[in-house]
């Protein structure tokens, strides 16, 4: 087909500011904007970054440097002790407390962990829960899928078969294992949960670039 210049349309200027204004009014853009402590903590190093020069550090003694450096040092433990880390995004902590449908921010070696002691004391169906909830979080902590607020079982698998595309069957039994466990009530086995575990051990110790196309 071509495309014709005459085919296009062209915003005027009013059209185009509002378009923009439109794309900057999605929430997303303001759960990305910095909080003020990110904010102060990047103006400290680049003032850090600057006196150190060898141009302004010619000019200051040593000892100021290091009066200096001690205070800034000080300021931001302070800081740290009192308002937490710098993060960064509302969003991302939003993904990290809502997972499967329940506020859950252990890390995915913390549910790995939880899963293996309830497999110990045989509690089958608390272990299924949990290994899926460490293999979807250990994707999310690897940046591998980015599901939407509320994502189902279902839904991860998906995502994730975009990555692992040899693993689609094995992630789209895990989620089936995991809403039959999770909301239909059915009783998982020690066999149905070793399958789990293997495929969330499969997935954590590859890269994505290792996938054959």
């Amino acid at each position: 087909m071509i495309l014709r210049f005459d085919d296009l349309f062209v915003p005027d200027g009013d059209e185009a500011r509002r378009w923009a204004q439109d794309e900057l009014a999605n929430p997303r853009y303001a759960d990305a904007t910095p909080t003020w402590f990110d904010l102060v903590a990047r103006d400290v190093g680049r003032f850090l970054a600057d006196l150190f020069s060898s141009q302004n550090g010619a000019n200051v003694g040593p000892w100021a440097l290091i009066v200096v450096s001690v205070i800034i040092v000080v300021a931001l433990i302070a800081a740290l002790l009192i308002w937490g880390r710098p993060r960064s995004s509302r969003a991302v902590r939003r993904a990290r407390a809502d997972l499967l449908g329940a506020s859950d921010d252990r890390t995915a070696a913390q549910l790995r962990s939880e899963a293996e002691r309830s497999a110990r004391d045989g509690d089958w169906n608390m272990a299924t829960v949990l290994r899926y909830r460490a293999l979807a979080r250990g994707l999310l902590e690897r940046d591998l899928i980015a599901p939407a607020p509320g994502a189902t079982a279902q839904a991860i698998a998906r995502e994730a078969s975009t990555v692992f595309a040899d693993e689609a069957d094995a992630m789209r039994r895990a989620a089936v294992l995991f809403d039959d466990v999770r909301y239909l009530g059915h009783p998982a086995t020690a066999q149905s949960y070793r399958d789990l575990a293997d495929t969330d051990d499969r997935l954590r110790t590859r890269r994505p670039e290792a996938v054959p196309a």
